[in-house]
């Protein structure tokens, strides 16, 4: 399956200049250099919020062509695959399934072994309400930090950032949009698309 490329926003100041696929977003970055604006230039994942550099040397299709290379299942990149004569361990792999060692005292297995369907179905119902139980907290978990990580950048002198912040992490959307009400509408609506998905669980 092949990776979804990942999009990116990028701001000059407080104002956003570019939003969409990395590709995109450099080509919009190159014509701001080249009409020598002077304010900071600053590109997050949309994502995490984690910055993007991108390398804008040469011409658009240099810069272009080096995005290309960089891109997941790009030339040269390892693909993960399983080739004629490599051994396969026990378990159904056509279906997914993976058989790995488990370590557990006599009364889990007596306990697992007991459950209908026996120990595998178990194991696998367990897992999966678990990891079912622990998504919406990762979830939330990422979206506040990718929200934070970006009102820090570009809202961190603006009036209300302190109470917004508190806002952001008590899960509260009334006093969070009240708090960057006076934000700059660019860097408001950026932060508010950031924080909708933690502000909504």
């Amino acid at each position: 399956m092949t990776p979804q490329a990942s999009t990116c926003t990028a701001f000059e100041g407080l104002r956003r200049i570019a939003s969409g696929t990395r590709k995109e977003v450099a080509l919009a970055l190159r014509r701001v250099i080249e009409r020598g604006e002077q304010a900071p230039v600053l590109v997050f994942d949309d994502e995490t919020s984690q910055p993007v550099e991108f390398d804008l040397r040469g011409t658009a299709d240099e810069v272009l062509a080096r995005l290309q290379r960089e891109e997941p299942g790009a030339e040269g990149e390892p693909a993960e695959s399983v080739g004629e004569g490599t051994p396969r361990g026990r378990g159904r792999p056509k279906l997914g399934v993976v058989a790995r060692e488990v370590t557990l005292l006599p009364r889990h297995w007596d306990w697992l072994n007991s459950q209908s369907g026996g120990a595998s179905v178990a194991l696998r119902k367990l897992v999966e309400a678990a990891r079912l139980a622990g998504d919406d907290k990762d979830r939330m978990r990422r979206a506040q930090e990718a929200a934070y990580r970006f009102m820090t950048a570009l809202a961190g002198n603006l009036p209300g950032y302190e109470e917004a912040t508190r806002a952001l992490y008590a899960a509260d959307p009334v006093r969070f949009d009240a708090s960057i009400a006076q934000w700059p509408t660019d860097v408001r609506e950026h932060t508010a698309k950031l924080a909708a998905r933690a502000l909504s669980q």
